[in-house]
């Protein structure tokens, strides 16, 4: 492919409005300021044809993409498999603006091999309780609550809170939903969901001093179980969980059919940006809930530029990625409802006025975790995004399902 595209530089993206209005804005403005004569194609795709694209079908090495959005889930797996362009000569050479101290370390790590560096962090946003801030404090609403339980309503803390305060909100009549899961079998927003429900439980994905997953486990037990009471309950739940990912959660909560989710710190910022949004000035953020006696836990995942190792113009690929990572354009995906990735973005004047806690950003990114950096996660999660998947379909005995998937995976 590559020789007949020698005019066309190919990005692939992550099917995102944001992320596809930003990088035509990005774009047109590298032009203009260096002159360049290159056309930009850029592709939108879903997480699966975009993993197919870019390393399912080796599309980074054989030259079919010069840029590659890519989640920090695949890094490893790219790496291992030589898809990407080492840009660490490239950042000595010519690094980004005020790099490596513009950025929190919790955003430097991922793709930092030590001899390697194979991107560059553009889209993040640490998972937290998003919560109609209005809602809460309505005295109708807290009357009823004090009424039918005897309690004050206040922003649930345990996972029991949660359930709780999510049938209570939940009034179809008026297309208002307790909470949403984004529950669409892509290989990673029930696997990002199921972590951090093992964590807030006391547990851990990874065997102690190993690189063994683990999924058969007490708090996986207990975690799975409450994962099916609440998916299997349509007095608490949005109604087209199995349909919807993250971003769809996240526009489903922007219209105001859904009181509270857990969801990446972005599509909170987003409900304040995005035009079809009903909720702009409703929203807060609270740590994600946790089981009875454990700690809340934060999940940070990312997005990255990289470049694929066929690229044809790896040298105008990477000034076009540095040119994108810098304070002007992280602040600008970060008003077109996407979310930045620089300190300067999250103390930003603009910003915090648009959204008036992403301030809060840093604080979030001090207690996130991160998943396994491992070459063979992709397969990992499918395993367990099959677990997720017949636990919250079916009845079967949960230890029975993470004892076959354990097996799988130890196989592996």
């Amino acid at each position: 492919m590559t020789s007949n595209r020698q005019d066309r530089l190919r990005v692939a993206v992550r099917q995102f409005e944001p992320f596809e209005r930003s990088i035509a804005e990005m774009w047109s403005a590298f032009c203009e300021h260096t002159d360049c004569q290159l056309k930009m194609e850029a592709v939108p795709m879903d997480l699966h044809p975009l993993y197919e694209a870019t390393l399912g079908s080796d599309g980074l090495k054989h030259g079919d993409w010069d840029i590659a959005q890519m989640t920090t889930d695949w890094i490893a797996e790219a790496h291992a498999s030589n898809a990407l362009v080492d840009l660490k000569a490239m950042i000595e050479r010519a690094p980004p603006e005020d790099f490596p101290d513009g950025w929190s370390p919790s955003m430097l790590g991922f793709q930092d091999f030590g001899d390697a560096i194979v991107g560059l962090p553009f889209h993040d946003g640490p998972e937290c309780l998003i919560y109609r801030k209005d809602l809460f404090a309505d005295d109708a609403h807290r009357s009823a609550f004090a009424e039918l339980t005897g309690r004050e309503l206040s922003v649930p803390q345990t996972w029991q809170e949660f359930h709780e305060i999510a049938r209570f909100f939940t009034d179809p009549h008026q297309n208002r939903y307790g909470t949403v899961v984004a529950a669409f079998p892509d290989g990673h927003n029930t696997v990002f969901d199921f972590a951090l429900h093992v964590w807030t439980r006391g547990g851990e994905l990874l065997a102690p001093s190993s690189d063994r997953i683990i999924v058969d486990s007490p708090a996986a037990h207990e975690a799975l179980r409450f994962y099916r009471e609440l998916l299997q309950d349509p007095t608490a739940i949005h109604p087209d969980c199995g349909e919807i990912d993250s971003v769809k959660a996240g526009l489903a909560f922007a219209r105001g059919e859904v009181v509270m989710m857990v969801n990446w710190f972005g599509f909170a910022s987003m409900s304040e940006v995005v035009d079809e949004s009903v909720v702009k000035g409703k929203v807060d953020l609270a740590p994600i809930p946790h089981g009875e006696g454990c700690s809340s836990a934060s999940l940070n995942c990312y997005w990255l530029h990289t470049i694929g190792a066929g690229s044809p113009h790896a040298m105008i690929a990477y000034d076009f990625i540095r040119f994108m990572s810098n304070r002007e354009n992280d602040k600008r995906l970060t008003l077109n409802g996407g979310t930045g990735c620089r300190k300067s973005t999250w103390t930003d004047a603009d910003v915090n006025r648009e959204v008036p806690y992403y301030h809060r950003l840093e604080s979030l990114h001090e207690h996130a975790r991160t998943l396994p950096r491992l070459a063979n996660w992709s397969q990992m999660a499918e395993v367990i995004d099959g677990l997720v998947m017949q636990t919250m379909n079916s009845q079967t005995p949960v230890q029975q399902l993470t004892a076959a998937a354990q097996a799988r995976i130890d196989q592996s």
